[in-house]
Order: structure tokens, then C-alpha cells, then sequence
């Protein structure tokens, strides 16, 4: 029985993309899941690339193993995890939220008052020393078969920028990941880049229209909707946050979602597109209630059974997932497309 083929929309959320991580290893694990695209901004664009290199290199296994030797390096060598380490902050044990020590959250509560220029004015970054390491972009570039849609935020207009398979470059993906309250601003071309998440979080228009597979798979690390409004400053900065990195896949799923439900609405499909939306199909992959059980703050804490924790319930949702709706690819969506406009 041949392979289903697949597109793989990733979404960005610091260390949350562990999950993500976890995710792909146990359907790259599977076997019988083709990639023909993925897209992804932030965390997303990190497993999206780090997946697609050790695919050219080495196939399946190669991509299992260089997502595991990217988080694992992640998982020691971020910079955040340093200041915490060497700040004369007391140190404590893990919070039940996956917030992390106190150094960290002492950290991130600087940046609401001063810039990263001013935090780390030698931008320094361990993240492009891992992926230099870790990723060869020249062989990406000219070998990978898979598709990539690398969303950045051009810091000049608010606008999307993708970044094809074929003009990543290590500042492309690290523009992706630019959170502008953390990090130098990118520039490529003389143009200075932030953080894909607030322009796509992940694109998905470009696996609808520059890919041929039917069945697109959204792998979401939201937290469940909250019943309760959010009423104290910092409750209302991290909603405000969560806002802006999920407005803009709602209104990208809106517009597709009303294509589709208009196309299937007709007796006939006369044209190409109508076609392409009657047999297109969403499938979802997330964890909310586990999600909402970790703070906001818990996506900059990179500590190594943290992360574990995360792949270890990517792993296990994939899982369910598989028994529950592989039979549903290339057939019909596994998923209430309005579950996902919520």
C-alpha cells in the first residue's frame, strides 16, 4: 500500500515546539507518512528545517535523529539558561507551571523594561552556533525535496515574508525565530526581520497553493480557550501576546475554510480550485489541556526534563492520533474545521 502523502503546518512557541518535536518523531517512526511540505515560523521553522536536513541527509532516520540532536543541544546551550545559571538571583527547583527558576523569570521580567540592545549588546546567540553546527544550508538549499515555507516579520511594515527551500539561509531561519523583546533584529538584504509567529503562525495559504498534497496536518501548541477574562497586568500582557501570534493562522484558516465549505456547497466542481478545495482536508495534532496547564513563561525555560516532558506528550498524542484517523487520510478531514476557529 503506497504511502499518504501529507503537508505539516508548525507552530512556533519557544521550547513548546518540543512537543512538535515529539510529534514528528513518532510519525517519521510510523513509516507510512509522506512529506511533501511543510511550513512553520519561529520554533515551528527550527523543527520544519532541522527535519528536512537530516531527511537529505540520512532519510527518516536521519530526521529523528536531527531533531533529537537539535533539542538536546537546545536543552544546554541557550542563553537564557545561562544568565539563570550564573545570576546572583536565588536559584529553586522547578515550578509546577514549567515557569522554571527564579533567575529565568527574573530575566524575562527585565525585557518589559529594557531593550535586548541593552540586555545583550553583542547579540549573543548560542542558538546560531547550534544550527550552524547542525545544518548544512548549501546541501539544504540544492538537495531537500520537501518544501519549505519559512514565515519572518519584516520589522519595517509589519508584513510576511516566506522564505523558500531554496533561499533558506541560517539568518532566514533565525529570523523566523526573532522574538524582538529578546533578540537583535535580523537583517538580510538590508532589510531587518522579527519573529515569522506574528505574521503566520504557521503559514498555511502556501501548502494549499504550492503543494499537491490533499491532506494538510496542523501542529498546534495553544493552550484551551480561556472562560475567564483576563483582569491583572500581567495576565493581560500574555493574553495580548497570545493574540497576536495566533491572530494571523485564524484568519489564514478562515478564508480557506469558507473556500472549502462554498466549493462543497455546489452541485458540481467545475473548476481546478473548487477541485482542489472539495478534496482538500484538515487534520489537528495538539494538547491543549496540557498546554494550559504551563505558563507563558514556561516557553523560555529549556531545562532537559522539561523539554522531555514535551516530546514525551507529543509522542504520546501522535500516537493516538494515528490509531484514531490515519484511515481518515486522503479521504476526508479528522477534524471539526470550526473546532479550529474557535
Amino acid at each position: 500500500m503506497a504511502n499518504k502523502l501529507v503537508t505539516l503546518g508548525l507552530q512556533g512557541g519557544g521550547s513548546h515546539g518540543a512537543f512538535t518535536w515529539g510529534v514528528l518523531d513518532r510519525l517519521l517512526e510510523d513509516g507510512r507518512i509522506d512529506i511533501q511540505g511543510i511550513s512553520g515560523a519561529s520554533a515551528g521553522s527550527m523543527n520544519a528545517v532541522v527535519l528536512a536536513h537530516g531527511f537529505t541527509v540520512g532519510g527518516r532516520d536521519g530526521a529523528r535523529q536531527s531533531l533529537k540532536d537539535f533539542w538536546e543541544a537546545v536543552a544546554t546551550n541557550t542563553p537564557l539558561a545561562g544568565i539563570a545559571e550564573n545570576s546572583t538571583i536565588p536559584r529553586g527547583g522547578e515550578a509546577a507551571d514549567g515557569s522554571g527558576p527564579p533567575a529565568l523569570k527574573a530575566f524575562l521580567f527585565m525585557t518589559r523594561f529594557f531593550s535586548p540592545y541593552q540586555l545583550n549588546p553583542f547579540d549573543i546567540n548560542p542558538l546560531r552556533d547550534i544550527l550552524q553546527r547542525q545544518v548544512d544550508f548549501e546541501r539544504l538549499r540544492a538537495d531537500c525535496r520537501i518544501k519549505l515555507f519559512i514565515a519572518a516579520t519584516r520589522a519595517s511594515t509589519g508584513t510576511l515574508r516566506l522564505f523558500g527551500t531554496k533561499e533558506l539561509t541560517l539568518d532566514a531561519l533565525l529570523a523566523s525565530a526573532c522574538l524582538p523583546a529578546l533578540h537583535h533584529s535580523i537583517e538580510i538584504d538590508g532589510e531587518a526581520y522579527w519573529d515569522g509567529g506574528l505574521t503566520a503562525n504557521p503559514p498555511v495559504l502556501p501548502l494549499f497553493h504550492q503543494c499537491t498534497a490533499n491532506d494538510l496536518i496542523l501542529i498546534l501548541l495553544q493552550p484551551a480557550p480561556s472562560p475567564q477574562t483576563p483582569s491583572s497586568a500581567d495576565e493581560i500582557s500574555h493574553r495580548l501576546t497570545e493574540i497576536s501570534f495566533s491572530s494571523a493562522l485564524s484568519t489564514e484558516l478562515r478564508g480557506l475554510v469558507g473556500a472549502k465549505q462554498e466549493a462543497e456547497r455546489g452541485l458540481f466542481a467545475f473548476g481546478r480550485l473548487d477541485r482542489r478545495l472539495r478534496r482538500f482536508n484538515f487534520h489537528l495534532i495538539d494538547a491543549q489541556e496540557f498546554m494550559s496547564r504551563l505558563s507563558t513563561l514556561s516557553k523560555a525555560n529549556t531545562d532537559a526534563a522539561f523539554i522531555g516532558a514535551l516530546r514525551d506528550e507529543g509522542r504520546q498524542r501522535a500516537d493516538s492520533w494515528l490509531v484514531d484517523n490515519f484511515r481518515h487520510l486522503g479521504e476526508r478531514s479528522s477534524c471539526r474545521v470550526e473546532h479550529l476557529l474557535r
